[in-house]
């Protein structure tokens, strides 16, 4: 594995900032943990804030969200987000906890893609597809950072031709922007010099309840989708747009996580393993119109996500198995988060119809994704 091979050439080097010693981010993780060298490269921890208190912290190792602080209804602090506490525990356990996902978010079918008639071949990572841009896909890079203002963290990468088998140069910014009205904005820019596909995302564990040990069952989910895309046995999209009415795929209003996910009478839950799809969002790449909300009904904090993409993969933690040790050295167990991924669908440079991932020189891959936090009382 890839970061296995990183872990060698771990160094702990010192930073021109040391966080004095004992002082923890209010989410109680220690920066000096993420004052490290990996491959030549220093990796640190950045942490945005904003006047009504809300905290986030991110890595430049994958550009990675560490942790999320957010009030719920009684005022108290949350943590609504899994992740490590330290360099070496990313590094130990190979995942995409909050991490940028690129070049190419879910996945491509057969790990080949064609443009202008050239084949391109890429690792099969999963079930012979390639997912989340290969093993050493962005979430295991190192961005360069920049603190820009106390709310604002850009990040910035040089994907060389070739790079997991994509064509290209691709050079690519993402920018996280912490609002004053507890939004944390993020913005998705990308050129290359020769055309290559890109679909870049975030893949955040949210744990709405603020405690990793609680299960996702009871939380509320809202999808603005009239239709989603079905998968096979291994994952991958059929090719089809089916209509969520009358299935367990119908979240147009808030419905409980758990009240049908092992509903095997379903066969697009049996395929999931519960639901891990893409759904066709019904926001026309609109950023002001709420594309999903998440709700806890225990701590009263709400998720709203805004996006410029088409689509969005929940995914329910169904693989999660209870052998990561996470923040705090908690154990993260079976669907106690859930991802929601937006995105262009899945496969879509083998799928004419769908929404193009082609980037060519010349032109600018913008995306946008808002995911805002409140307090329903």
């Amino acid at each position: 594995m890839f970061f296995a091979a990183i872990a060698a050439s771990l160094l702990f080097v010192g930073c021109n900032e040391k966080a004095p010693v004992g002082k923890l981010t209010e989410s109680g993780l220690d920066k000096k943990n993420f004052e490290t060298e990996v491959n030549g490269k220093k990796t640190d921890l950045y942490v945005l804030t904003n006047p009504g208190g809300m905290e986030v912290c991110i890595t430049n190792l994958g550009g990675r969200i560490v942790s999320i602080m957010v009030p719920d209804k009684d005022g108290n602090k949350k943590d609504v987000v899994l992740g490590f506490d330290s360099i070496q525990d990313y590094i130990n356990v190979p995942s995409n906890y909050g991490a940028i996902i690129g070049r190419y978010g879910n996945r491509i079918g057969n790990g080949t893609f064609q443009i202008d008639d050239v084949k391109y071949d890429l690792p099969k990572n999963n079930f012979g597809h390639t997912l989340h841009g290969g093993d050493k896909g962005f979430h295991t890079v190192i961005f360069d950072a920049k603190l820009a203002a106390d709310n604002v963290l850009e990040l910035t990468y040089l994907s060389k031709d070739g790079e997991e088998g994509f064509p290209g140069n691709l050079n690519v910014k993402v920018t996280y922007i912490l609002g004053d009205d507890n939004a944390l904005q993020i913005k998705y820019e990308a050129e290359t010099d020769k055309p290559t596909v890109v679909n870049l995302t975030n893949h955040s564990y949210f744990n709405m309840d603020g405690d990793p040990t609680s299960k996702n069952t009871d939380w509320l989910l809202t999808l603005h989708a009239d239709q989603y895309t079905p998968i096979d046995s291994t994952f991958m999209t059929t090719g089809e747009i089916l209509t969520v009415e009358g299935t367990p795929m119908d979240f147009r209003t808030p419905t409980a996580i758990g009240s049908r996910i092992d509903d095997a009478s379903f066969i697009q839950l049996v395929n999931g393993k519960g639901y891990d799809h893409n759904w066709v969002l019904n926001t026309g790449g609109d950023i002001n119109k709420v594309a999903a909300t998440l709700e806890s009904p225990k701590t009263g904090i709400v998720l709203d996500v805004y996006t410029t993409e088409p689509g969005m993969q929940f995914y329910a933690g169904n693989f999660m198995e209870g052998t990561d040790k996470g923040k705090k050295g908690i154990v993260y167990q079976h669907r106690t988060a859930v991802c929601l991924e937006t995105q262009k669908y899945p496969d879509t440079p083998n799928k004419k119809d769908w929404p193009t991932t082609t980037l060519r020189p010349g032109e600018k891959y913008q995306s946008e994704t808002i995911f805002k936090f409140s307090v329903k009382k």
